[in-house]
């Protein structure tokens, strides 16, 4: 059974390692995910330790699919902090690990977060996908709309410049 949360900034503490988990396993999956080298795993504890940070300063929100109590899945909504973008957010690092994939868990995750952002008040969400990647069919099946796409954008763990797609989606509200 797979339970889905938001974790304060202390409960994140509690979980770096399932996080670190998950992500490091996504990136030696070849996810495009920010990570090149799924080995180095002081970067990716690191990026979770500045993450559950950024929770503690309100900065973004964290919700994550457990199973057997251990982390399977994660997104973020990081919150604009210009006055201009308050009515605005990102959607990031939706992680599934491998052996969890093809359950419906990204689906739920993205509809969770982007209910939670709706109910924050943002009417404006923002994302980017490797162009080409199963994720852009998920992300459009739930009604985001493609804004662009930039050539050479991300490395990959292999080594090549891959382009990523610019999505948003509107509060239907």
């Amino acid at each position: 059974m797979t339970n889905y949360e938001q974790l304060s900034a202390i409960q994140a503490q509690q979980v770096l390692s399932d996080l670190g988990n998950v992500l490091q396993a996504c990136v030696a999956d070849g996810a495009s995910v920010g990570f090149t080298d799924p080995a180095d795993r002081i970067v990716i504890d690191s990026f979770w330790q500045a993450k559950a940070d950024s929770l503690a300063r309100n900065e973004c929100d964290l919700l994550i699919a457990r199973e057997n109590d251990t982390v399977v899945a994660t997104v973020m909504i990081n919150y604009c902090g210009m006055p201009n973008g308050r009515h605005r957010a990102e959607i990031a690092k939706l992680l599934v690990h491998p052996a969890a994939r093809q359950r419906g868990v990204a689906r739920q995750l993205m509809k969770l977060a982007e209910q939670h952002a709706w109910d924050k008040g943002i009417t404006l969400l923002v994302l980017d996908t490797r162009s080409g990647d199963v994720a852009s069919q998920l992300y459009l099946s739930l009604g985001w709309q493609i804004a662009g796409e930039i050539p050479a954008y991300a490395e990959s763990i292999e080594g090549r410049l891959d382009a990523t797609t610019y999505m948003y989606k509107l509060n239907p509200a």
